[in-house]
């Protein structure tokens, strides 16, 4: 029995090693990432467990991620800025660098007291966007902490919030529509000032007799492939070579989760970029009109 259990132990020691190559640490944001600007108005607390990130009349703040990825499915929980917060946008978000870069976006645009927050979403592909679906919320997103995530692989990006879909962004490539799988991405997160646009297109402003605003994040995780030296983690992004650790590279939306995409987009979606024809008056663009 000894002998069994000395062959096991490296065994299991290699399972275990092999998966937390891909799997980013939920513990303690520390870890995971960087205060990058905002001096002093971002702050790691509790042993790592939240982070903050806080504007004034100043400045704002904002954190990277010290991994990038190519393809993963990215949670966070997020508490957002209370009372009035018109003109604020609290960001999170996947970019890659460059002047063709790919970009995933949750954008929170503040409002005034009582009325809703409004959830911005795109999706950029070689430095294109002008992707955007926007929703209001079935809940107050202020009140307590909620999970935005980010499924994305390379047939499909998925958006959801607290488990429920909001909107799926396939790869259409096969139809001449440029999709993020080559550049690897950071996860980034910024709290700033877009009183120019952000409420009601501008007309609300920021009341900075309300700051500073704040708005905390908690409980990452990344089940992802982290990019090191022109490497991935996962060794092959082909969904054929993935476990079920890792069943999110070939991960679809089955029938009840499309129900509740349907759902949140019936009720809650308040713009979206493939119905508006007056923007785009030489025809939608072509993942608009393919299935």
């Amino acid at each position: 029995m000894a002998s069994m259990t000395s062959l096991c132990a490296p065994l299991i020691l290699l399972v275990l090693l092999l998966g937390s190559m891909m799997v980013a640490s939920a513990a303690n944001l520390n870890q995971d990432f960087d205060i990058t600007w905002g001096d002093g108005r971002a702050n790691i607390i509790n042993s790592g467990e939240l982070l903050t990130l806080s504007l004034d009349k100043t400045s704002g703040s904002g954190f990277q991620s010290k991994n990038e990825y190519l393809f993963g499915k990215i949670d966070m929980q997020l508490k957002l800025v209370p009372g009035n917060s018109a003109g604020t946008v609290t960001a999170y978000y996947l970019s890659s660098k460059g002047s063709t870069w790919d970009e995933i976006d949750f954008e929170f645009l503040g409002n005034l007291s009582g009325d809703p927050y409004i959830l911005h979403t795109n999706v950029f592909s070689q430095g294109k966007g002008n992707r955007e679906q926007q929703f209001y919320l079935w809940f107050d997103p202020t009140a307590d902490f909620h999970t935005y995530s980010i499924l994305w692989n390379p047939q499909r990006i998925i958006f959801s919030v607290d488990g429920t879909p909001i909107r799926e962004f396939k790869n259409l490539e096969s139809n001449g529509v440029p999709f993020p799988k080559n550049q690897p991405m950071r996860i980034y997160s910024s709290l700033w000032n877009a009183d120019d646009w952000a409420t009601r297109g501008g007309l609300v402003k920021t009341d900075w007799t309300q700051a500073p605003f704040t708005a905390s994040y908690r409980n990452f995780n990344a089940n992802a492939c982290v990019w090191t030296s022109g490497a991935s983690s996962c060794g092959s992004n082909s969904p054929s070579s993935t476990s079920s650790n890792n069943a999110w590279l070939s991960q679809e939306l089955d029938s009840a989760s499309q129900q509740r995409l349907h759902w949140a987009q019936k009720n809650y979606m308040i713009y979206n970029y493939c119905t508006d024809t007056k923007r785009f008056p030489q025809g939608l663009p072509t993942e608009c009109t393919t299935s």
